[in-house]
């Protein structure tokens, strides 16, 4: 019951399970992957603004999968992200769509009207 309360609040806690594994994987990554990882991961976050967790978890697992395929594969970090890490991190961003937060800012304004 207790559980349930708590999801409620802060959302299914199987999400943020698989978040946070999604994290390790992205911090055990070798050197210069897990810095680009963790720099693109931010921007990736902030751009996105997708609320759906559902989505968000699979989106933040196919960027790991790709990180690590990238650092098996020793794939240069430029031949992944290439010469605009902006363009990459958008563009890998734009690639899921979900409701997003400001999605209910435009609807409240609309409302204002």
């Amino acid at each position: 019951m207790t559980a349930k309360w708590i999801e409620t609040i802060t959302g299914p806690l199987d999400q943020k399970k698989q978040y946070r594994a999604t994290r390790a994987r992205l911090a055990s990554l070798p050197e210069p992957y897990a810095a680009t990882a963790e720099a693109i991961h931010r921007y990736v976050l902030m751009y996105s603004g997708i609320t759906d967790g559902d989505t968000l978890v699979r989106m933040l697992a196919d960027f790991a999968d790709l990180w690590e395929r990238s650092a098996i594969d020793q794939t240069p970090v430029d031949e992944v992200v290439g010469g605009d890490p902006v363009a990459f991190a958008e563009e890998f961003s734009d690639s899921y769509t979900a409701k997003q937060w400001i999605d209910k800012e435009r609807a409240r304004l609309v409302r204002a009207f």
